[in-house]
C-alpha cells in the first residue's frame, strides 16, 4: 500500500504538479532567470536613474549579441554588406531595434552629424580614415569594434512578443543574417551568436539531452554490471527494481517543487539516487540470497535479510542525507535546491530499497533469486581478496602509519586549491555561444562588464566638483590601464580626450557640455551626482581575476582617500562573483565540515563507543584527500560543482565503512576475537563492498560521457571518491580496528 500511494504522488507530480500545489495553496514557481542569475551579464547598478528625456548608450545587457569578423568592414562592399544585414534584421518582426557601430554619434563638438562608416560611393581613402576614427573612439574601440577592427559587434534587443520559436534566438537570427549576406557574394564575414538569451538556452538545452541520454547509460551499465556480478536475471531484476523506483518517485517529487531546471537535479540527482539506492539494495540482496541458500524460505530469508542489514542500510542513508542536507547551508540557491532535493531523494532510495527488494523477495519472484550464488566472479575470488585483510592483519601498526602519513600528505596537496568560476565552464566547448564569447576574450577583451561607481556629496562649486572627478576618473583610468586582464576602460574622462585639443582633460571641463548628451548621460548624472567606469572582463575564472580586482578595489580606495566627499565601489557581475563565489566555496566547505562531524558523532551514538566513531574518520576523509590530490595535480579549483562533488562523495563513501563496521561489531559481539571479527566482517559484507564500488564506478564513468564539464568533474570525483573508499575500507580501517583494539590495548599494558 505505501509503495502505491509514494507511486501515485509521485505519477501526479509527472502529470500536474501546479493542479496539487495550487489546490494546497503552495508557490513553488521559480524562473530559470532566478536559478541562473549568475549567467547576467549586464550591471544592475550601472542603470541609475536617469532623467527620463534623455536616451542614454547601453553597451550591456542586450538579448543577443551578435559577434561579427570580416577584414571587409571599411570598404565599399563590406560596408555596403553590414548595413544590409543590419537593415535585414531590423525590418524582422522579432527584433525590436539593434545597437552597433554605425549608430553610435560621432565626438565632432559642432554638432555636425557624419556616419562612421561611409557610403558606398566614398573612396578608400576615406573609408580608411574613417576606420581610424572608429578606432579613435572610446565608445566604438573596444566597445563594438576590435582593435584591428575585424571584429564587429551587433547589440540585439528582441521584442517578444513576435518571438514563437526559441531558436531565433540563436541560429535563426544568425542563419536571417547568412541569408542576407547570399546577396553580396564578393564578401566573407562569419556570424556568431553569444550574450545572455542564448547563453541560457543552450545551457538549458544541454541539460535536457544529457539528463535522458546519460541516465539510459548509467541505468543500462548497471543492469549490466547487476547481471555480471549476480549471474541471476531475477535477481537482478529485483534489486534494479529498487533505483528505479527512488528514480521515479524522487523526479516525480521534484516536480512539485518547480526544481527541474537545476544542472544538477537535472543530470546528477537522479544517477545520485539510483547508485545510493543500489548500493544498499546489492548489500540485501546478497544477505537475502545468503539467506536462501541456507535454507529459509522466501518471507524468512527477506525478514532475516532486512534484521542483518536493514540497520546498516538506514545508517547509510541517514549519513548520506546528512552529507547532501549539509548543501542546504549554502548561500547559492541552485546549490541549497540540490541539497534540499537529495535529502528528498535519499529517503525515498531507502524506502524504495526496505519495500521493494523484500516484498519481491517475498513473493514467487524470490522463489529462485538463490539460483548462482557463490558462483559469481567476485563470490568465487573472495577468498584471494581476503588475503589482502590477512596481510592488513598482520603489520597493523605499520599499515595503520601508512594510512595516516598518505592522509595527511594528500590533505597538504589538497590544501593547495583555490576557489574559481567561469562561465564558460557551463556549457559544452563547441557550442556557438561559447565559441563566440572565446572570440569576444580575444578581440574585444570579454563580453562581461563591470564598473567602478563613484558618487559625491552635494557641493557649492560644480565647476570644482567637475574638475576633481575628472581627476580621480583619471587617477582611476591610469589604474585600469596598468592591469592587462582589464579591457578598454571608458568614461566621460576617455571622451573628453578624444576631443580636439591639447592638455589634460580637467583642463577641458568646459568642454563637457559639447558631448552629446546620449554619450555623456551613460557615463555622467549630473543630477545624481554619480559617474561611472566601465571596463571589459575575459571569462578566464575568479582565481585569475581575484588578484585584479583587489588591486583595482585597494587603489580605488587609495585614490578616493586624498579626496573628501567622494565614495567609489565596483560592481557589475564579475565583481559579483569575485566577491561571493568566495564566500559560497567557504560555506559548502563548511557544509562539508559540519556533515563529518555529525558523521562521526552518528556513527559514535549508533555503535554506543566513541572508539569506532574515531576511528571512522579516516577511511572517510582518505578518499576526499586523494580527490582533492587528483583535483590540485590536473590543474584544477575549486569549484560549486567540486564541493558538491566532495559533500555527496562524503555521503556515498561512508556507506562501505558503515556497511564493515555494522557486521564487525556484530561479529565481535559473537566471537570476542577483533582478528576474527574483522575477517568474518569481510567475508559477509566484501563481496557487496566490491560489487557495489564495481557499479558505483562505472555508474559515474558513464556521466563521463557528458558534453557537459561539470558533470565530467563531478563524475570523475565520484569515481575516484568511491574506488579508494573501497582501498580504505579494506586496508586501513581494518588496519586501525586492529592497532587501536581494546584487547591490543590491554596486551600492550601487559
Amino acid at each position: 500500500m505505501l509503495v502505491v500511494a509514494l507511486s501515485l504522488i509521485a505519477i501526479g507530480g509527472y502529470i500536474a504538479p501546479e493542479r496539487i500545489t495550487e489546490a494546497l495553496g503552495i508557490t513553488t514557481s521559480r524562473s530559470f532567470e532566478t536559478q541562473t542569475n549568475i549567467l547576467d551579464e549586464a550591471d544592475e547598478d550601472a542603470d541609475s536613474e536617469r532623467p527620463p528625456d534623455v536616451e542614454t548608450i547601453p553597451t550591456s545587457g542586450f538579448d543577443v549579441v551578435i559577434v561579427v569578423e570580416s577584414e571587409q568592414f571599411f570598404t565599399s562592399e563590406g560596408a555596403e554588406a553590414i548595413r544590409s544585414v543590419v537593415e535585414h534584421l531590423e525590418s524582422q518582426d522579432y527584433v525590436d531595434n539593434i545597437l552597433w557601430m554605425d549608430k553610435i554619434p560621432s565626438l565632432n563638438i559642432f554638432g555636425l552629424s557624419e556616419p562612421l562608416l561611409p557610403n558606398k560611393e566614398a573612396a578608400p581613402e576615406r573609408f580608411e580614415r574613417s576606420k581610424q576614427n572608429a578606432r579613435e573612439h572610446p565608445l566604438i574601440n573596444g566597445q563594438f569594434l576590435s582593435d584591428d577592427g575585424n571584429t564587429l559587434l551587433l547589440m540585439v534587443r528582441f521584442n517578444y512578443f513576435f518571438v514563437d520559436d526559441e531558436s531565433i534566438f540563436t541560429s535563426g537570427i544568425r542563419e536571417a543574417a547568412e541569408q542576407q549576406l547570399v546577396n553580396h557574394p564578393d564578401v566573407k564575414m562569419n556570424f556568431f551568436v553569444t550574450g545572455r538569451v542564448p547563453f541560457r538556452l543552450t545551457a538549458q538545452s544541454s541539460q535536457q539531452d544529457n539528463q535522458l541520454k546519460y541516465q539510459s547509460i548509467a541505468y543500462g551499465m548497471i543492469i549490466l554490471m547487476s547481471m555480471v556480478l549476480f549471474r541471476g536475471i531475477v535477481a537482478v531484476g529485483i534489486v534494479a527494481a529498487a533505483p528505479f523506483l527512488g528514480v521515479f518517485w524522487t523526479l516525480g517529487f521534484v516536480r512539485y517543487l518547480n526544481l527541474q531546471m537545476n544542472p544538477f537535479i537535472d543530470v546528477v540527482l537522479p544517477i545520485l539516487v539510483a547508485l545510493v539506492a543500489f548500493t544498499d539494495g546489492v548489500h540485501l540482496m546478497v544477505q537475502i540470497r545468503h539467506e536462501r541458500a541456507m535454507g529459509l524460505k522466501g518471507l524468512d530469508a527477506a525478514r532475516e535479510g532486512v534484521r542483518k542489514v536493514g540497520l546498516a542500510c538506514f545508517l547509510t542513508s541517514l549519513t548520506t542525507a546528512v552529507g547532501f542536507g549539509s548543501l542546504a547551508l549554502a548561500n547559492h540557491e541552485l546549490v541549497r535546491d540540490f541539497g534540499y532535493c537529495c535529502v528528498f531523494g535519499v529517503g525515498l532510495a531507502f524506502l524504495s530499497v526496505v519495500l521493494a527488494i523484500p516484498l519481491a523477495c517475498s513473493t514467487w519472484l524470490g522463489q529462485r533469486i538463490h539460483i548462482g550464488y557463490g558462483k559469481g566472479y567476485v563470490d568465487r575470488n573472495i577468498s584471494r581478496i581476503g588475503g589482502i585483510v590477512d596481510l592488513v592483519l598482520r603489520y597493523p601498526r605499520r599499515m595503520s602509519a601508512i594510512g595516516i602519513v598518505l592522509s595527511l600528505v594528500l590533505f597538504s596537496i589538497s590544501l593547495t586549491l583555490r576557489p574559481d568560476d567561469r562561465l564558460g565552464d557551463l556549457l559544452p566547448r563547441y557550442t556557438e555561444p561559447a565559441i563566440a564569447n572565446q572570440k569576444m576574450d580575444v578581440a574585444m577583451g570579454g563580453l562581461s562588464q563591470a564598473s567602478i561607481t563613484i558618487e559625491w556629496q552635494t557641493g557649492d562649486d560644480k565647476q570644482a566638483k567637475n574638475v576633481e572627478l575628472l581627476q580621480i576618473l583619471q587617477d582611476i583610468d591610469d589604474l585600469l590601464k596598468q592591469e592587462q586582464l582589464i579591457g578598454h576602460p571608458i568614461s566621460i574622462y576617455n571622451l573628453l580626450e578624444a576631443l580636439p585639443g591639447s592638455g589634460p582633460a580637467a583642463t577641458r571641463i568646459s568642454m563637457l557640455d559639447l558631448l552629446p548628451p546620449s554619450l555623456k548621460r551613460s557615463y555622467y548624472t549630473p543630477e545624481n551626482r554619480v559617474a561611472q567606469i566601465k571596463f571589459r572582463v575575459q571569462d578566464l575564472g575568479i582565481a585569475a581575476y581575484g588578484p585584479v580586482f583587489q588591486r583595482i578595489q585597494d587603489g580605488t580606495q587609495a585614490i578616493i582617500a586624498d579626496h573628501p566627499g567622494f565614495t567609489v565601489r565596483l560592481s557589475g557581475a564579475p565583481i559579483w562573483r569575485w566577491e561571493n563565489i568566495y564566500q559560497i566555496v567557504v560555506d559548502l566547505v563548511t557544509s562539508l565540515g559540519t556533515a563529518a562531524i555529525i558523521i562521526f558523532l552518528i556513527l559514535a551514538c549508533v555503535y554506543r563507543s566513541l572508539r569506532i566513531g574515531i576511528i571512522s574518520i579516516l577511511p572517510n576523509l582518505f578518499p576526499l584527500c586523494v580527490a582533492g590530490t587528483y583535483l590540485a595535480l590536473t590543474g584544477q579549483a575549486l569549484e560549486i560543482v567540486t564541493v558538491c562533488a566532495f559533500t555527496c562523495c562524503l555521503g556515498i563513501a561512508v556507506d562501505d565503512t558503515i556497511h564493515f563496521l555494522t557486521r564487525y561489531v556484530e561479529e565481535k559481539r559473537e566471537t570476542g576475537d577483533e582478528s576474527e571479527a574483522i575477517r568474518k566482517a569481510f567475508t559477509s559484507v566484501g563481496t557487496a563492498l566490491i560489487m557495489t564500488t564495481l557499479v558505483l564506478v562505472c555508474g559515474f564513468m558513464t556521466v563521463m560521457l557528458s558534453e557537459a564539464r561539470e558533470h565530467r568533474i563531478f563524475a570523475s570525483m565520484g569515481a575516484i571518491t568511491v574506488a579508494s573508499a573501497l582501498f580504505g575500507d579494506l586496508v586501513f580501517l581494518p588496519a586501525i580496528l586492529k592497532t587501536f583494539s581494546p584487547e591490543k590495548r590491554v596486551k600492550d599494558q601487559t
